[in-house]
């Protein structure tokens, strides 16, 4: 990362961030919280303990879920639903999901985590047909 803040936005645009700082850790997590909130095989979450979040615009259409008995927090648009960052302070942890950001980053995935937990259709992916655009 440079010296330049990141930025991101929700889907519908109602909501944008900057990021200042560096980011230590880029996990894909398939644990079944993750695949939940993601819809998908996996989250794809970049983290910071040093980082700062500043809500440009939106911040009242920002909408906050922890589930009960957990630290798994999810901040999200509630006018199009896509991941927005979470700030915890009192943990001292930034997460940012990776596909909300419209810079560039350079930091690769550093690991694939709770790789037994994910689901059972998740097996070589790689190898499945690659289309480029739309199907048909």
């Amino acid at each position: 990362m440079n010296d330049n803040p990141i930025t991101g936005q929700c889907l519908c645009g109602a909501v944008k961030f900057r990021i200042s700082g560096e980011f230590q850790a880029f996990f894909l997590c398939h644990c079944s919280r993750c695949r939940k909130d993601s819809g998908s095989a996996h989250s794809a979450n970049l983290f910071s303990s040093t980082a700062s979040l500043t809500w440009v615009s939106g911040a009242e259409s920002i909408k906050t879920f922890q589930l009960s008995g957990t630290r798994h927090v999810k901040c999200f648009c509630s006018d199009c639903g896509s991941a927005l960052p979470v700030s915890q302070p009192e943990v001292g942890l930034l997460v940012v999901p990776a596909g909300s950001l419209d810079s560039q980053i350079h930091i690769r995935p550093n690991a694939h985590i709770c790789w037994s937990s994910r689901a059972d259709w998740d097996n070589d992916l790689a190898s499945i047909q690659r289309i480029e655009g739309l199907p048909g």
